[in-house]
């Protein structure tokens, strides 16, 4: 037995006022002597005694009407035991945790694991007191913003029977400390967390997360978990969709790599896993795999559009629908906008003819100016700038933010490009270093060739017939700054003496190609090699590539979108279910990129400014989420006992009435009722004794 009001407890001192007034009250009989009638005397004993019995009775009850006076407005209650008409009427503060993540769809003999979660919370709701609180917290993290507990339980009750199945995921632990703090700040006597999941094992916490929650997590809180695991659930997911070609150009093929996973305790046979383009099936291959097992199925289609094209991969319906499709989307140029700038205007001649004079020549918009110009022209509209010399740049510092903004760059020296010209080009973009300029362009004494080439580049793809020995003829080179990638690039030719001839770097989230030769006969004869056009074509394409499975982003995650290198107007975005957000573009003019948060979905957002699509970020399901082994309530006591867990725990079975375990568990009964209906009881009969006891005194 417990009281709610111990304080009050301090009343039973008043019990000895009975005992102090019956003291001081004790009456003396007079004495009166029968000479003659001594049965009389006797008769007289016989009343006294009798008297006296009813007086200690009568004292005995005053006390009794005290102490269970005391006693009901102490609260007495029983733990675990549930009296009718005397449930506590404690006011209560309680936090509803429920997992509503994906792995939460599985159906049993009862239904989906989340509506039997929702049944649960709704009923138990419904069976808290006027005066009572109660929060809602998502371990999807869906609900974002500050949670507090609420008084409109109706409200609560509407926001429970909204809920669906997220593709988001969480940790537990995220939302118990959550649940820890609401419950620190609460006054409230009873306070309880109840926990509806899966209990997945991989998404109790985070590594490294825990912390100790006893000054939150007290003697005075509950933790009541409701676990539905325990079906063999058939689930196949998609955990990965890749575009492994790093050039994109219509008409071309794409080879895309999906990873599957068989995350049942079954093999599976002949599982059709199909690729979409734009919503049109493109490919499929079937696959089997054992228990646990995992395979990546390598498809090759051919990109008909320009333009953005979204893609996924999906395969059949199973227990869990919401891992079985992955997307991703790539960037095919209708025309790319490209600008060369230039210290004398005759150093751009073989490069602008290597762009004309291709397949290509209709998709590339040229551009020429003087790099003496470079602070007057808007660098936002191109999406590639060849850069031929460094004599004239007064403010390289612009190439860089055009690169860091995913600008691509293709650097040559100029014809009179001198040595420390080029290292301040590079300085300016944190590159590798010019450890001197060889040779001499009057004569060809001293010439350099190529050493290594790394074919497997993708600017080197589909240049050379397939199954031929692939092989470049290497140009004779006289004149040439040296330049050593240093680690900060990758080498893609280099020459005998060890300097890098074309070398990539990685600027923010744009590339950048250095070569150390002017593109001029002065310097090589490499302008009029085989090789000269379609390198320099590849590399546009390349520069401008834009890859979207480099970012991987999951549902749930804060998306940074850049808008740098582009004029936006109102920014609007397209969720998958075609749904619309406006942005104000003054909140991101000053900005290359803003923050999108309200991801709790799987699909293609699509980014407009004004009417003018300018991006499509691909959002996926955690694959974390698939893996739906679970935790037992060894384990999770384990997890309760590491984060330092003061109060009661208890497991609340599926086959147990939710209401009645936790109507027995709260306190069980108050028994004030009880002891206050006692003491009136015992008042009607003090007052009976009393008047008998005054009629026999009368008489004495």
């Amino acid at each position: 037995m417990t009281f709610l009001n111990p304080a009050v407890l301090f009343g039973l001192l008043a019990a000895s006022i009975p005992v102090l007034i019956h003291l001081f009250n004790l009456r003396k009989l007079k004495k009166i002597e029968f000479s003659t009638l001594a049965f009389l005397k006797e008769l007289q004993k016989n009343r006294i005694r009798k008297v006296k019995l009813k007086q200690w009775l009568l004292l005995a009850l005053r006390v009794l009407i005290i102490l269970l006076l005391v006693f009901a407005f102490a609260r007495p209650t029983l733990e675990g035991v549930a009296i009718g008409g005397t449930t506590s009427a404690a006011k209560t503060t309680a936090v509803f945790i429920l997992d509503d993540t994906f792995s939460m769809s599985v159906v049993d003999a009862n239904g989906s694991y989340l509506n039997q979660a929702k049944e649960s919370i709704q009923e138990l709701i419904r069976n808290l007191q006027e005066g009572d609180e109660a929060a809602l917290i998502l371990v999807s993290g869906k609900n974002k913003g500050e949670i507090k507990p609420s008084t409109n339980l109706l409200e609560l009750i509407n926001k429970v029977d909204e809920d669906e199945p997220a593709y988001s995921s969480g940790y537990l632990h995220n939302a118990v400390v959550k649940a820890s703090e609401m419950l620190a700040e609460s006054k409230n006597f009873n306070k309880e967390v109840y926990i509806f999941s899966d209990f997945q094992k991989s998404r109790i916490s985070e590594e490294g997360s825990l912390s100790d929650l006893s000054q939150l997590l007290d003697e005075k809180v509950k933790i009541y978990s409701f676990d539905y695991s325990g079906k063999d659930i058939y689930n196949v997911g998609i955990d990965d969709i890749k575009v492994e070609t790093q050039i994109f150009e219509k008409d071309k093929p794409v080879v895309i790599n999906v990873t599957v996973t068989n995350y049942s305790s079954d093999e599976i046979n002949n599982l059709v896993v199909s690729l979409f383009i734009n919503d049109e099936r493109t490919a499929q291959q079937s696959v089997s795999l054992g228990a646990g097992a995992s395979t990546v199925v390598t498809m090759e289609v051919l990109i008909k559009e320009a333009g953005y094209n979204n893609v996924f991969a999906e395969i059949e319906d199973d227990e869990i629908i919401q891992d079985n499709r992955r997307y991703t989307t790539l960037f095919i140029p209708d025309k790319i906008p490209l600008i060369i700038f230039y210290d004398e205007e005759k150093d751009t001649r073989f490069v602008e003819l290597a762009l004309q004079s291709s397949g290509d020549s209709k998709t590339f918009e040229i551009t020429k100016r003087n790099l003496s110009q470079l602070s007057s022209v808007n660098l936002s509209r191109f999406d590639v700038a060849f850069v031929i010399g460094s004599e004239n740049l007064s403010t390289p510092e612009r190439f860089k933010q055009f690169a860091e903004n995913g600008g691509g760059l293709f650097l040559f020296p100029g014809n009179e490009t001198s040595e420390s010209g080029f290292q301040s080009l590079l300085n300016a973009l944190n590159l590798s270093s010019v450890q001197g300029l060889f040779g001499n362009k009057e004569n060809r004494d001293n010439i350099v060739n190529f050493d290594k080439t790394e074919f497997n580049h993708p600017v080197f793809q589909n240049i050379f017939t397939e199954g031929v020995k692939r092989n470049i003829e290497s140009p004779e080179i006289n004149h040439h700054l040296k330049i050593n990638s240093e680690g900060k690039g990758t080498t893609i030719i280099s020459l005998m003496n060890g300097s890098s001839f074309l070398s990539e770097y990685k600027v923010g989230k744009g590339k950048v190609f250095v070569c150390n030769t002017a593109p001029v006969l002065s310097w090589s004869d490499f302008p009029l090699k085989g090789i000269f056009p379609p390198l320099i074509n590849k590399s546009v394409f390349y520069l401008t590539s834009k890859n979207e499975t480099e970012e991987k982003f999951l549902a749930g995650d804060v998306v940074d979108i850049n808008i740098g290198n582009k004029s936006v107007s109102q920014i609007k975005i397209e969720k998958p279910d075609k749904t619309e957000e406006f942005i104000n573009p003054d909140e991101v003019a000053a900005a290359n990129f803003f923050s999108y948060s309200n991801t709790d979905f799987a699909g293609i957002v699509k980014v407009y400014s004004g009417e003018e699509l300018i991006d499509e970020i691909a959002v996926n399901h955690n694959p974390l989420e698939s893996v739906t082994n679970s935790v037992s309530n060894d384990e999770f006591e384990e997890y309760l006992s590491e984060i330092n867990f003061k109060g009661t725990y208890l497991r609340v079975d599926k086959d147990q009435n939710p209401v009645e375990v936790i109507l027995q568990a709260r306190f069980g009964s108050e028994l004030w009722k009880l002891f206050l209906l006692a003491a009136l009881l015992t008042a009607l009969i003090e007052m009976l004794v009393a008047r008998n006891v005054k009629k026999e005194l009368a008489e004495v």
